[in-house]
């Protein structure tokens, strides 16, 4: 974890004290089997100030959980695909209200569910195509296949819409999805879904470069990122995690890192769910948005840019859009900006928290949010699938603020 200057937490208005508090709770959730091993990063004016590591990142092999272990960030790897669409943003290629169908005329004249049955739905006529806007902030009427609530997701089951598993191209996976109704009208309805795979897709067609490519060239080699990755390098494989489901007598290996679909250059770049990182390497991508675009000598995005992605942009919180919850968290009082989540009202969220933090998580337990208010940076890495098991973000959120003497 060596992305960021040492700070004496004193020094940045943090206790030591305070802090050494998530010491007692990270080992308490590894003892108790809750979790294999999990690591917490904690910056604070452009400086390190908490970084501990603890248990194993691989059972079996008794592997320990290390600064430079890799873990799969699954959905973290959203804000940063929508950090590369806003670069294509910046050269004046789209607005945030074009249709997406512009480029993907496959998109044009959608229709969406209101009814009916597995054997026969039941649509009406779109009443306008998706915009790149309804994509960064999921209000595009598209799903996931795992929801397991709705004709729709049913539908991408059968039709094998998965941007993980998919043997496919990335265009032709793509290309299937329009074919499907949407859930709900564009621009309406707050659905978590495949719309951030989407976008790498546009990225791809905009740009006319790899997505990952693009990914690596313009975001994570400008950053210092060297350890985040589409696919585990063969000389990295060692240091790759497992990843567990949760079991009665402690967790269960859900993947195993020498055999994982993470390996094989052939699965597609999926810009919704599929980088590993390392603790120090999202830091700095955290630090690039605190820094309102500019990390470390390189800027990749514009301060205003950064400004719009980090503003709320559905006009109330997600509560008020259709989605009370979703993984462990309520959505009162929080909003949701350009592939990010934006705390509106603490008091409203119950949580500790500022107005204007933004962050997101992923579906092996991950979490990270900045707050810049407070000038604050937390990354927490572990590989438990899937991230509503237990309440960790909260907890380490309450553990983190409390730590804050001035």
């Amino acid at each position: 974890m060596n992305s960021l200057p040492l700070a004496r937490p004193e020094d940045v208005g943090l206790s030591s004290t305070r802090l050494s508090r998530i010491d007692g709770w990270m080992d308490a959730l590894v003892a108790s089997g809750k979790l294999p091993g999990l690591s917490v990063a904690i910056a604070r004016r452009g400086r390190l100030a908490y970084a501990r590591c603890t248990g194993l990142a691989d059972i079996a092999r008794a592997v320990p959980y290390a600064p430079e272990t890799m873990v799969r960030i699954y959905s973290m790897t959203k804000p940063i695909t929508v950090a590369a669409i806003l670069m294509l943003y910046e050269e004046g290629r789209f607005q945030l209200d074009d249709p997406i169908s512009k480029f993907l005329p496959y998109f044009a004249g959608q229709r969406v569910c209101v009814g009916g049955n597995r054997a026969k739905m039941e649509t009406v006529p779109a009443q306008r195509d998706i915009t790149f806007r309804d994509l960064m902030t999921h209000t595009s009427g598209l799903t996931y296949h795992f929801m397991q609530s709705t004709l729709v997701d049913a539908a991408y089951r059968d039709a094998g819409i998965d941007f993980q598993t998919s043997e496919l191209p990335l265009g032709e996976l793509v290309e299937k999805v329009a074919a499907l109704p949407l859930l709900s009208q564009p621009g309406v309805e707050w659905n978590y879904s495949i719309a951030t795979d989407v976008l790498g897709y546009l990225v791809q067609v905009i740009s006319g470069q790899d997505f990952a490519d693009f990914v690596q060239s313009r975001l994570l080699n400008p950053l210092g990122m060297t350890d985040t990755h589409f696919v585990v390098p063969p000389e990295k494989v060692a240091r790759f995690a497992a990843n567990y489901i949760p079991g009665a007598g402690g967790p269960v290996l859900l993947d195993d890192p020498t055999t994982s679909r993470f390996l094989s250059p052939g699965k597609i770049a999926s810009g919704g769910g599929g980088l590993v990182s390392t603790s120090g390497d999202y830091l700095r991508f955290a630090q690039m948005l605190l820094g309102k675009g500019s990390f470390g000598g390189a800027r990749v995005l514009g301060r205003k840019t950064v400004e719009l992605m980090t503003a709320n942009h559905l006009g109330g919180d997600m509560a008020s859009l259709g989605q009370a919850r979703f993984s462990e968290s309520s959505y009162e009082g929080v909003g949701f900006g350009l592939g990010v989540s934006v705390m509106l009202d603490p008091a409203r969220a119950q949580i500790a928290g500022s107005p204007g933090e933004y962050a997101w998580g992923g579906a092996a337990s991950t979490a990270w949010w900045n707050d810049p208010a407070e000038e604050l940076s937390v990354v927490l890495l572990t590989q438990l699938t899937p991230s509503s098991t237990y309440p960790i973000r909260r907890e380490l959120r309450v553990l983190s603020y409390q730590a804050i003497i001035d």
